[in-house]
């Protein structure tokens, strides 16, 4: 006896509808888990075989024969010329003048690549500015910016011809493979550019960095330097000279007018104490005394105590850092004081020094009328390039009608033992 099929019309009554509404519900909620899924993830935009980034690389790639060309007659006839004249006056300014030019034709290459390949590479920094023409020189020749770019135009002349055959060949009868050619070799060319024509990472940023702080710092010591001899020729030595004169004509006065040659050593002797005086105030403005023998927090509580307004001084620290981080913080700080006595129409202000990972931290807070700026007059300018020029930073908030907040950050540095 044979088996007959069952229809959805041969279920009992209710049966074939109940079935049917399973099923349409289930497909809604394959449909409906679809839909939700496609709103948590859209789909992304897949790259067609012919579409505009293939195209952009079939552009580079047939654009490398004519680029090739120019980068290596230009890095062969630049080099050659340089080195060879070497020997002469002229040599060594061609070879730098070359490489100068290298430097734009990398960045020409650059701006290619990344309007074509899609390539983001930043910007190599400048070269840092040099005294004199023998300065540029050198900087000019040892540049490994110029250097490799020169490199990347003698080594692509082949490549450069190959991608150009390779692409016009398939342009013209490869159409079915165009598209894979075209993306392999736009790889290998996003690598070259990549390898040859970016910055040496961070490296060659921080030693540009480096050579200038070095600058700030050795014309701030210069700086120093005059203003300690101008102190000293016009305050002390000035006063001692006439210290010197003066004992001189009491010592003729003392016999035949001793009261007038008293007077005279008396007048001296408030001389000496204006000089010594003068003189421990040079001494604190290259090194306070304190600062070596107490630490900063009685330092700093000492040079507030010459400010204008009632200062708070809170030093949070558990060990002293380096004597020269320690010497930047007092004469940050001591500045910061006097623009607050001289700029900022104040009642009161604080000081607050605190080490954070290994940063140190410095921050002066006044009540006063603020709109300090850095380009004020205020010495601002000057005190964020000296901090600077030891990785150090100065950020400024300072809104009209106060109050102003300046907070330092210095790099930490610990003391050595002994």
């Amino acid at each position: 006896m044979g088996l007959t099929p069952l229809s959805l019309t041969d279920l009992p009554h209710g049966a074939g509808a109940h079935a049917t509404g399973s099923l349409e519900g289930m497909t809604a909620d394959l449909d409906s888990a679809e839909t939700s899924v496609s709103a948590v993830a859209p789909p992304r935009a897949k790259r067609t075989a012919y579409g505009k980034e293939t195209w952009k690389e079939i552009a580079f790639l047939l654009s490398n024969l004519a680029t090739t060309l120019v980068g290596f007659v230009y890095s062969v006839v630049s080099v050659l010329l340089g080195v060879g004249l070497a020997v002469t006056v002229v040599g060594l300014p061609l070879l730098a003048l070359g490489l100068g030019g290298a430097r734009l034709i990398g960045r020409s290459e650059r701006g290619r690549a990344r309007a074509l390949l899609g390539v983001e590479i930043a910007e190599p920094s400048r070269l840092p500015k040099r005294g004199g023409f023998f300065g540029w020189l050198w900087g000019a020749l040892k540049d490994p910016v110029a250097w490799r770019t020169q490199l990347y135009g003698l080594i692509r002349l082949p490549w450069g011809i190959l991608t150009f055959v390779v692409s016009l060949v398939s342009l013209l009868v490869l159409w079915p493979v165009l598209p894979f050619l075209a993306r392999g070799l736009a790889s290998a060319d996003r690598g070259m550019v990549r390898g040859l024509l970016s910055p040496s990472d961070e490296l060659e940023r921080r030693i540009a960095e480096l050579e200038s702080d070095r600058g700030v710092v050795v014309d701030t010591a210069a700086a120093d330097l005059r203003r300690i001899e101008r102190d000293l020729h016009d305050g002390a030595q000035a006063r001692l000279v006439a210290l010197a004169m003066g004992l001189g004509l009491a010592k003729e006065k003392l016999l035949h007018d001793p009261e007038a040659a008293a007077a005279m050593v008396d007048e001296a002797h408030g001389e000496v104490k204006l000089a010594l005086q003068e003189l421990r105030d040079l001494a604190r403005g290259i090194h306070p005394a304190v600062l070596t023998d107490r630490g900063l927090g009685a330092a700093l509580s000492s040079v507030s105590a010459r400010c204008t307004v009632p200062v708070k001084v809170t030093v949070d620290l558990t060990e002293r850092p380096a004597e020269a981080i320690e010497g930047i913080a007092y004469f940050t700080v001591s500045e910061l004081l006097q623009n607050v006595s001289k700029h900022a129409r104040a009642r009161s202000a604080s000081v607050d020094v605190w080490r954070t990972d290994d940063r140190l931290m410095l921050q002066v807070r006044d009540d006063g009328a603020g709109g300090a700026r850095f380009d004020g007059g205020t010495g601002l300018a000057g005190l964020a390039e000296r901090l600077g020029a030891v990785d150090g930073l100065l950020v400024l908030d300072s809104p009209e009608g106060g109050p102003t907040t300046v907070t330092a950050e210095l790099p930490w540095r610990t003391r050595p033992k002994g």
